[in-house]
């Protein structure tokens, strides 16, 4: 039975993939520097998500307008951890959620259709004073999916959910440090 939050993503030895949704212009521009510049917004909070599936229902399978492109954004565990040691539950006291350099809320996890699980899904807010170092020292890389996701969101909506799904990127429990879980965890 999956634990009812628990960090789930593609990741190796030195880096997390979180994924994003965009405008073309934000995404192109993006790719093109291979980091992101503007028009992406360096004044406003910026929310990553280690979950495929939860993106894609935000997203709707990148159709929602300004959300039309999906980037898988690579970042280094280090940074996704400095993050996370930074960041407050959004359920907090609401001074120590203002005040806080990251914002970390667990939404309820995503079947490839959309419909709500039993266990919750972490998303993370990289806030406007810590944005430029995510952006020019925690990204290694930027991959356009977004033909990915379109080809998976063709294949379920012809009832081809098992094709669909093996589109999807492979994400597996992340383990987080013993210093960060109380971070993490609502209710504690």
């Amino acid at each position: 039975m999956t634990p009812q939050h628990q960090i789930r993503a593609d990741y190796d030895a030195h880096t997390i993939v979180v994924y994003q949704a965009y405008s073309p212009a934000i995404a192109d521009a993006a790719l093109r520097a291979g980091r992101f510049v503007a028009p992406f917004s360096f004044h406003r909070m910026t929310w990553i998500k280690p979950s495929f599936t939860w993106l894609m229902h935000r997203s709707n399978w990148a159709r929602k307008p300004g959300q039309e492109r999906v980037l898988a954004v690579r970042i280094t565990r280090e940074g996704w951890e400095e993050a996370l040691s930074r960041s407050v539950l959004t359920t907090a006291d609401p001074a120590a959620v203002a005040r806080a350099a990251v914002h970390v809320q667990w939404d309820p996890e995503r079947s490839p259709r959309g419909a709500a699980l039993n266990h919750y899904s972490i998303q993370v807010g990289i806030g406007r004073h810590l944005i430029r170092t995510f952006t020019d020292d925690w990204i290694v890389g930027l991959t356009d999916v977004t033909p990915r996701v379109r080809k998976a969101s063709a294949l379920m909506q012809t009832g081809h959910t098992a094709k669909a799904q093996r589109l999807f990127p492979a994400e597996r429990p992340y383990p987080i440090p013993r210093t960060l879980q109380a971070v993490l965890s609502p209710g504690r």
